[in-house]
C-alpha cells in the first residue's frame, strides 16, 4: 500500500533512505519535496500520510541540514501563518551527501573490524 502522493517507486526510494539512516518521516517528506517545485505542510501531510507533528519535525531537520527553504505565504484574516517549502539544493546533491556519510560509516566499521582482529590475536 502506498501513501496517496507517493508512487511505489517513491516508496522504494523512501525505504532506501531509511536504510541509509534517515528517519521515515524525513525520508517521506524529502521524497515528496523532490516531486514538487514548492509545497505546504498540509499538502505533505495529505500526500505522505504523515501527521502534522511528524512533518513539523521533518521540516526542522531538513532546514537544519540546509536542504530546504521556507517561504511565508501571505494569508488574509487570522490564524496560523502558512509556509511554503522547497528543496534548496538539487536532490542529487542530497544523495551525494548521504552517500558520503554512508562511506564514512563503512570506513569506521572496517577500521573497527580491523581493530577487533588485531586485538584478538
Amino acid at each position: 500500500m502506498t501513501s496517496r502522493g507517493l508512487t511505489k517507486s517513491d516508496e522504494s526510494l523512501v525505504q532506501l533512505l531509511v536504510n541509509a539512516g534517515l528517519k521515515k518521516n524525513i525520508a517521506k517528506t524529502l521524497v515528496y519535496l523532490k516531486k514538487k517545485e514548492e509545497t505546504t505542510s498540509v499538502e505533505i501531510e495529505s500526500a505522505t500520510s504523515l501527521r502534522q507533528p511528524e512533518v513539523s519535525i521533518a521540516m526542522q531537520e531538513l532546514r537544519r541540514r540546509k536542504w530546504i527553504i521556507k517561504r511565508d505565504i501571505k494569508k488574509q484574516g487570522k490564524g496560523r501563518p502558512v509556509h511554503a517549502y522547497r528543496l534548496s539544493v538539487p536532490f542529487e546533491e542530497i544523495i551525494t551527501t548521504i552517500e558520503n556519510d554512508l562511506r564514512k560509516r563503512i570506513e569506521k566499521i572496517e577500521w573497527e573490524i580491523g581493530q577487533l582482529k588485531e586485538l584478538s590475536d
